[in-house]
């Protein structure tokens, strides 16, 4: 009898538990957020070129800044953070050349940060001067590990600098910049770490001097500048938030998840559902630590479901080499939607069903008489159509060992237009098999079609040079010149077909052909067509007979399928012994 498993028992660790605390959430038992579905675009936020090259461990040049503030516009970003000016000279320089380079359009607004100390906001308005659309984001600490830790602060005085900062930036603004469409956004840092109900009073404070209405919003930004708990954590905080601010209609609520958990892409999108308007983050989530949240991953999620993110990902080969480029840090080849390996799949049978999924695809478009580019997306692992961001269908299915036969047969079909019958795929799986258990690596399409070759069109033996037919009384008659290790000879036969004819000549070479199965099909059209011909025979009688596949390509389909034999042919005198018979059919035609 079976002796059943018994249930694993995880032991206790080694590691210092009673060291940390768990995260105080904030009770929400009416929470409505876990109902809510993602139907719109948030506006967001690009940080890039202030917190994600704050991170980076060679800081962007100027040149290299520019290059990702041009990537961004061209993705369609409409607020974008480019720098701390009043931190250093090179951030200086870059919001003075942002703004006087003219490359701004009219509909983005750009934004800098500062502390509230009123030196920095009055550089930091100084630098404004000349922008067309502007946000001065301003911050202060009002977490309680860093009030007590870093600022030796208390509640009141922390709401007292967030009050009179708020006022330094409005003296500044009208002082410096009454020709610039101006913004405020007001952080209270680290939110996720606050009592929410503080966070609440600071950022009345904050209205308080700023007065938002109809035609003069705030943007109150609630960061997530360490990731404290589990996703839904935050989104409570965003919903009771959302429903204790007052003028919650002329308020912008803002969200800059970063991912110290890893799952600040959730945190994101729980948060949205919970009523925010706004999401701050970095293309592949550049930023402190581990990143802030990733813009791409974001967007690209809420076009996975038929909603339209306002960005465009139609290039994400572009996009990544950018961004690599002016960060110096490459993407992750397993980053959602963009990394080299997300459309890939090695294992034999997530290719098949790929494969199978995407023929398919193919069939449905020409059934509906439309491009396939236009209909519907549906294919077995994988979320999105790789086309619409700018890869090719090369990268979807890679063969290693662990691949089987679907793989290697779609990679033949697409980029080799050989459709291989199902038991010939079989067959010259067991050979790509071999090759890749040799290699103990990826193999390419192009070393797959060059054992192809090897294996079934450039096998040695028989060579067919010339052939003449002719038709007498419905029976072909066919003459072959061949050549066989550099000597010459003549066959003749006859037959219902050219085909048929040639078989029944190789008899005089005292070779024994019958075929089991046939099919062919256009590998290309026009002026240079060429026609890929494919016959699976039983080679020689009785016990020492073979069944093999013998593959023939040719501009015309008789000749491919008369070098489809005679590549079987050949074959079988490489490999003696190999595919015994099991059934025969009738001679083909």
């Amino acid at each position: 009898m079976t002796r059943i498993q018994p249930l694993p028992c995880q032991l206790a660790s080694q590691m210092p538990i009673g060291r940390y605390k768990p995260f105080v959430p904030q009770k929400l038992p009416d929470r409505t957020w876990p109902d809510k579905t993602l139907d719109h675009a948030p506006r967001w936020l690009s940080t890039d070129l202030r917190d994600g090259n704050q991170a980076l461990i060679d800081p962007m040049t100027p040149a290299r800044k520019m290059r990702m503030f041009e990537l961004l516009i061209e993705m369609g970003y409409k607020e974008i953070e480019i720098g701390f000016p009043s931190a250093s000279q090179t951030d200086f320089d870059f919001v003075r050349q942002v703004v006087g380079s003219g490359i701004v359009p009219d509909d983005v607004t750009i934004s800098v940060l500062t502390q509230a100390r009123e030196d920095l906001i009055e550089r930091t308005a100084q630098r404004l001067v000349g922008a067309h659309r502007a946000t001065i984001h301003m911050y202060n600490a009002v977490a309680e590990l860093f009030r007590r830790v870093v600022f030796k602060m208390d509640e009141q005085q922390c709401i007292d600098l967030a009050h009179q900062g708020t006022e330094w930036v409005v003296k500044y603004a009208e002082k410096y910049l009454d020709d610039v469409e101006f913004g405020y956004e007001y952080s209270p840092e680290i939110f996720s770490q606050t009592s929410t109900d503080f966070a609440i009073e600071v950022c009345h404070s904050v209205m308080d001097v700023w007065q938002p209405g109809p035609d003069r919003e705030i943007i109150l930004n609630l960061p997530a500048t360490v990731e404290m708990s589990t996703p839904n954590t935050y989104a409570d905080q965003i919903e009771y938030f959302c429903r204790t601010i007052r003028d919650r209609e002329n308020v912008c609520v803002s969200l800059h998840p970063h991912n110290d958990r890893g799952t600040a892409v959730a945190a994101a999108e729980f948060a949205q559902m919970a009523g925010a308007d706004r999401v701050e983050g970095c293309l592949f989530g550049h930023g402190e630590r581990t990143g802030n949240v990733d813009l791409v991953t974001l967007g690209m999620n809420l076009v996975s479901q038929g909603v339209d993110a306002g960005i465009d990902f139609s290039d994400m080969p572009k996009i990544r080499r950018t961004v690599e480029y002016c960060t110096c840090l490459p993407v992750p080849a397993r980053q959602p939607y963009s990394g080299d390996l997300v459309f890939t799949a090695f294992s034999g049978s997530h290719q098949d069903a790929i494969k199978k999924g995407l023929e398919d695809r193919a069939r449905r478009a020409e059934d509906q008489g439309i491009d396939i580019n236009e209909i519907g997306w549906e294919a077995p692992y994988l979320p999105v159509d790789p086309h619409d961001l700018g890869r090719t269908y090369e990268a979807v299915i890679r063969v290693n060992s662990q691949s089987g036969k679907g793989g290697m047969a779609y990679l033949m079909k697409t980029e080799h237009q050989v459709d291989l019958p199902r038991r010939l795929q079989i067959e010259f799986s067991r050979a790509v098999q071999n090759y890749t258990d040799d290699q103990a690596r990826e193999v390419s399409h192009d070393e797959i079609w060059d054992l192809f070759n090897r294996e079934y069109l450039q096998v040695p033996g028989i060579e067919l040079v010339s052939r003449t037919t002719s038709t007498e009384s419905g029976s072909y008659q066919l003459t072959a010149n061949l050549r066989n290790n550099d000597e010459d000879a003549q066959i003749h036969g006859e037959g219902n077909g050219a085909g048929s004819a040639f078989i029944d000549a190789l008899a005089s070479l005292d070779v024994a052909v019958q075929v089991l199965d046939y099919s062919e099909h256009a590998m290309t059209s026009g002026g240079t067509a060429k026609a890929a011909a494919y016959v699976e025979c039983e080679i020689g009688d009785g016990e020492t007979s073979q069944i093999l596949w013998g593959v023939g390509i040719d501009p015309d389909i008789t000749q491919a399928s008369i070098k489809a034999v005679v590549s079987a042919v050949n074959r079988s005198r490489r490999c003696p012994g190999q595919g015994r018979a099991t059934s025969k059919i009738r001679r083909w035609g």
